[in-house]
Order: C-alpha cells, then structure tokens, then sequence
C-alpha cells in the first residue's frame, strides 16, 4: 500500500496529520482501555448466559443453545447498520458515544430484569435487554478499533508499522477485559448472585463511557464520507445499464474524476471486468450536460466496489470457523457442569484458558514468531493476513476433533458407571480434561480473528472502514445463525433414527451424543478450509495507483 496518499482522505479535527509517534499510541491506547471495559460487559453478560437460562429461566440444553447462539448473531450483524450510520451520517466518534448510551441502558434493565422482577414475569423483558444491548454492539462494534487505528497516519513510515503491531495489542486488551470478566463476574454470578453479575458490568460500561468523554479532546477524527452502500450500488447499476456497451482501450472514454479527490487512486484491476463498463463514456453520457452518477461512475469509484467482491469469499470461507467458536459458550459449558469441578469452580470459568492462552500466544506471536518469519519470508508482517487466516481456520477444525475426542471419552466414563440415565450426576472425569479445546480456541482466535481484523481494514477503501470491521464482525453472526442452524439440523436427521431421541434432544447429556456432532462441525470445518485456499490462492490484494511497489503478498 502507498505510503503517499492513505492519509490524506480524511480531514481531521484533533491533531495535525504529523503528530509525535507517542501521541498516536496514547490516544489509541485510551481507546484500547474503553474498549477493554466493553468487552468485560459483554463478556460479563454472555459468558454464562447459557447456564442463567437453563437453570433460572428453565430452558432445555438445546434450546438454550439456539437462543444464545441466536442473540450472537443479531449482536453481530447489527454493525453493518452501524457501520453505515458511521460512515455517512455521525461519524465514528459520536456512533461510538451513542452506541455506549444505549448498550448502558440495557445493561441497566438487565439488571433491573434480574432482581426487581418476578420470575413469571422475567423473560421477556430479560430478552429485551439483551436485545437492547444488541443494538449498542451495533454501533460501538464497527467504529471503535477503526477508530482507534485511525490515530496512526499511514503517510509516517513509524506510524504505518506501528498499526500492524496495533491490531495484535488491541485484540490483547479485547483478551484483558473477556479473561477479567469471566474470572470475576461469572464467580459473581454463580456464588453471590445475578444481580450482582449483571451489575458489574453495567458499572464498567459507565466508567467506560465517563473515560471516552474525558479523552474526546485528544482523539484525531474522520468526517463521513457520505454513504458507501449509495457508491456500490451506483457502480452496479451502471455496470448493468451499459451492460451491451462494448469495452474501450480509449482512454478518452472512460471516467476517472471522482468526487472524493482526496481518495488515494486505486490501481486497475482485471477482476470483475463486467463492473468496468460503469466507467466508459458512451454517448448519453457525452450528450448529458450533468453527470449522471447512476450512468456513470470514476474508475476508482469502480475499483472501491471491487475491493468489497473480492472480500466475499474471504467472508463466507469464515463462517464454519465461527460455527466451533459458537460451542465455546454453549455446549462446552454444559458438558463441563457434568464433569468433576476441582474448587467447586463454576464451568464457565474455564473460558478463561481462552484468554490466558490469547494473552500468552499474542506476545509470543509478536515478539518471538514474527521476528523469525520476517528473516525467514522477507515480509514486513512475518506471514501474510491471508496466511495467518488459513492457520486459524485450520486450528478450529482440530478444535473440533479434540472436543469430539474428549466427549467420546465422557460418555464411555459415563456408560461405564451406569450414568447414561442420571443426567444430574456427576461423570467421574476431571474437567480439566476441556483444557486443550480451550486452549484451542485461543490460539484459533490468535490467527483468525486478528487475521480477519486485518484483512478486512486493510483490504477495503478508507472511507468504508467502519464497513470493513463490520463484515469481519458478521461473520461471527453469521456463524452463531449457522450454529443453531446445524444444531437444528443434526437434531432433525439424528431423531429419525434409533430411539428417535437424537444427538442433541433433551437435557442429558450422557444420553446426548455431542461427540457426533462435534465431528460433523470438524467435517464442515475441513470443507471450508479447502474452500478457503482456493479463494485465497485467487485473491488479489490491493493496490495504490502510484505504487510502483510489485505486491506479492499473495
């Protein structure tokens, strides 16, 4: 990517484009710690979710599992609103200011729902909490991190590396604050009481929320840009309405102003040619005393489409990971509430494992692995984005083969003691055998969530950042939706045969087969796996006009 021309398309109201390298690190440090105290909320509330409406509001396993999996999504898809209000209307300052107001407001009736409101009464409006803090994800989702890598310009050599190191710290602070929350709020809630659970994190939110105003002064922001949705969609109706125009080597006529000047140009690309034609001139346009935006639009306007095609795949080669990410806070929860807890610790606790192995793993990865790779490869990042993505989906399918290896192991343990029928008995198996999946799951984020959060800021146009983050944040939706989705599924065809219980019906678990379910995800895993190198060894990565650099990160 040029270093020349990236910064200058936004027009800044806090610094100056050339602010000392330590001001860049504190304001986005400042930003890392408001985000820490968000994902302790979140964490705070979903961490234990499952065990909350199973054992208060009584809810079935599976059903339980849907629904968390479903309020997943919807959290996770909510971003793209917020996003594209980010980006054409607020701003990602005041998106991330409002957002905050609203998720404080359902962690306030979620508390409220908890401890002032009759059982019978409960459900719906603990729901419409949740939902609530569903749409404050929205908003705070998309913005912060771009917000936050904002406050390095990319035209200072200094500043454009020290972004790369930013993406591994941010998501260590995102570790910080989950790893806290499921080590203080989850005991909370599970020793003292919900209201208290439920309250912690509401506190932190308001903190949060206090420290973001304090800092305002300091941040560097973007003005919108207008909406990018409007700009794609100009391109796509252009490129069909000249759909029968014959393509031009004519210079003369094709289109290159583009409103946003102060856009870097975007080399011309190959891909997607039927999406050129919204840029050729034909004779409507010439006789057309204004420019119609719907007939014709700037071959960089047209290339800024295509970085988003080209995402795509990317994007759909990441839900199964998601989908075994999706057990994390479902089902590996209640198979460790049948299991031998040592200090009588709740199973949520073992989420934890995740973070610590997050918080090990980064540091090792950016101080150890990448310094080595760098020798070994000759790239800046030690391994490519779409590299380090691979590695990461590659692990959550061996996520899946371990959980299914360690399940298959409790219901023999089970069988073996007659406690096929007693689903409220305690398997004389150490919990501690879930440690490796948990570990497995950090180290699958390590390299696929960082993975994606870099691919999908750096792979899309400036002014569609906040649009960029927010796919990457779908595809966690997305996978949650396909998790109940499946989960539905193997309940469906597996009920049709034997005793017509199914894998997954009901709430025992000793007469439950998860292990078969958990080789039906791996399968799935592996088969988006070899969708992935396929796309991956296709991708084109983006490209600056005026770089005369040759990409070969590919």
């Amino acid at each position: 990517m040029s270093t020349s021309t990236v910064a200058s398309h936004d027009a800044y109201t806090a610094f100056s484009l050339r602010k000392p390298m330590k001001y860049c690190w504190r304001s986005a440090i400042f930003i890392i710690f408001v985000e820490m105290a968000q994902r302790f909320a979140y964490y705070g509330v979903s961490g234990n979710l499952i065990t909350y409406l199973t054992n208060v509001l009584g809810m079935p396993i599976s059903t339980a599992a849907k629904s968390v999996n479903v309020w997943h999504g919807v959290s996770a898809l909510f971003p793209l609103l917020g996003a594209f209000i980010a980006d054409s209307y607020l701003g990602r300052f005041r998106t991330i200011l409002f957002s905050s107001i609203i998720y404080l407001m359902g962690l306030v009736l979620l508390t409220i729902s908890v401890s002032a409101i009759s059982l019978v009464h409960r459900t719906p409006v603990f729901f419409l909490a949740l939902y609530i803090l569903s749409v404050g994800e929205g908003g705070h989702k998309p913005c912060v991190q771009t917000f936050a890598a904002d406050q390095f310009d990319e035209n200072v050599s200094q500043e454009k590396l020290a972004k790369s190191s930013f993406f591994n710290w941010w998501y260590l602070g995102i570790v910080i604050g989950s790893t806290s929350a499921i080590l203080v709020v989850i005991y909370a809630q599970e020793h003292i009481g919900w209201a208290i659970g439920f309250g912690m994190p509401m506190i932190a939110v308001a903190g949060a929320l206090l420290v973001f105003l304090i800092g305002q002064k300091k941040y560097r922001r973007a003005v919108p840009v207008g909406s990018p949705f409007t700009r794609m969609v100009e391109v796509m109706v252009a490129a069909v309405r000249k759909r029968n125009v014959s393509e031009t080597c004519d210079a003369q006529r094709v289109y290159y102003q583009d409103d946003n000047n102060s856009a870097p140009a975007l080399a011309r690309t190959n891909q997607f040619k039927f999406l050129d034609k919204a840029a050729i001139i034909d004779e409507t346009d010439v006789l057309n005393q204004k420019r119609n935006k719907w007939r014709l639009c700037s071959v960089n306007q047209v290339e800024v489409v295509k970085l988003v095609f080209r995402l795509f795949p990317i994007w759909i080669s990441t839900f199964m990971f998601n989908v075994a990410i999706a057990q994390l806070g479902t089902y590996f929860t209640k198979t460790g509430s049948t299991m031998v807890r040592h200090l009588n610790i709740p199973p949520a606790t073992l989420q934890v494992i995740t973070g610590l192995t997050i918080l090990m793993a980064v540091v090792i990865y950016d101080r150890l692995l990448v310094p080595i790779a760098r020798k070994l490869t000759k790239h800046p990042s030690g391994i490519t984005m779409l590299q380090r993505l691979g590695i990461g989906i590659f692990l959550s399918m061996m996520l899946m083969v371990v959980a299914a290896l360690v399940e298959a192991k409790r219901l023999g343990i089970a069988k073996k003691h007659g406690l096929i029928d007693s689903p409220k008995s305690i398997v004389p198996m150490s919990i501690w055998w879930l440690v490796p999946q948990y570990m497995l799951c950090g180290l699958t984020d390590v390299f696929a969530v960082v993975g994606m959060q870099e691919i999908f800021y750096d792979q899309v146009a400036e002014e569609m950042r906040s649009m960029g983050a927010a796919m990457y944040i779908s595809t966690t939706g997305v996978g949650s939706f396909m998790s109940s989705g499946v989960i539905s599924i193997v309940q469906i065809i597996s009920s049709k045969n034997g005793n017509g219980e199914g894998w997954l019906t009901g709430n025992n678990l000793n007469r439950a087969h998860l292990d078969y379910f958990y080789w039906v995800v791996a399968g799935l895993c592996g088969l988006s796996l070899c969708f992935y190198v396929w796309v991956a060894r296709r991708f084109v990565y983006k490209k600056i006009e005026c770089d005369n650099d040759v990409n070969s990160e590919a």
